[in-house]
């Protein structure tokens, strides 16, 4: 069987319809204690193999990814490198100006540990490719910076999801940028400077539009 255009694997199985916009989450290499991914991977394989349906499957999926989320904002475990204001900068470039080629760039947001990106890629692009890009890119330069040269800094796995209706759009947006404020970091979305929501204010824009 021929896989679908749109379609890879890593630990997890992705699909992406063409044209849809994807909400990815990056965390760092170690950012989460194994006791937890341990359970983590129970949680998903019983709810690949439950009789839910698929809109409820999902649910439930979505359900884990806040559990997860969640976690990774308090940051109490492993490495919090994204902390330090050179490389949340860098990785907060390479969003909006190195890649910003091959997607239309919707939202963003970099923690102590984690990073949201809601994009829609463009043209012949795929998520794959988007993926590895940034991600190995920014391996590479937060490394150089923090003299481990060679050392695993993101986890392979990454999370997605596409956006099926505008609603959905829109909650995920408003997801991204109360990151922040949700985690305790700051009162308001505009303050956390590595987002969408302080660029768009930096840009001097009133209304939500595309930022590439």
């Amino acid at each position: 069987m021929i896989a679908p255009k749109n379609y890879y694997k890593r630990n997890l199985p992705h699909w992406h319809p063409a044209g849809k916009s994807i909400f990815l989450t990056w965390r760092l290499y170690g950012s989460l204690p194994q006791s937890v991914i341990n359970w983590l991977r129970i949680a998903r394989q019983r709810l690949r193999k439950s009789e839910l349906s698929s809109e409820a499957r999902l649910v439930e999926f979505k359900k884990l990814f806040g559990k997860v989320d969640s976690l990774l904002d308090r940051a109490t475990s492993g490495p919090v490198w994204l902390k330090n204001a050179e490389i949340a900068s860098l990785i907060q470039a390479a969003i909006l100006e190195r890649y910003a080629y091959l997607y239309t760039l919707w939202a963003y947001v970099v923690m102590a540990n984690h990073v949201h990106i809601f994009l829609k890629p463009k043209g012949e692009a795929t998520l794959e490719r988007i993926t590895k890009l940034l991600k190995g890119f920014t391996a590479r330069e937060a490394n150089f910076l923090l003299g481990r040269t060679g050392q695993k800094f993101w986890q392979d796995e990454s999370f997605d999801h596409w956006s099926r209706d505008r609603d959905e759009f829109i909650r995920i947006v408003k997801y991204i940028e109360n990151n922040p404020v949700k985690a305790g970091l700051v009162n308001n979305t505009e303050d956390w400077p590595w987002s969408s929501a302080a660029e768009r204010r930096r840009r001097g824009w009133k209304r939500f539009k595309a930022l590439t």
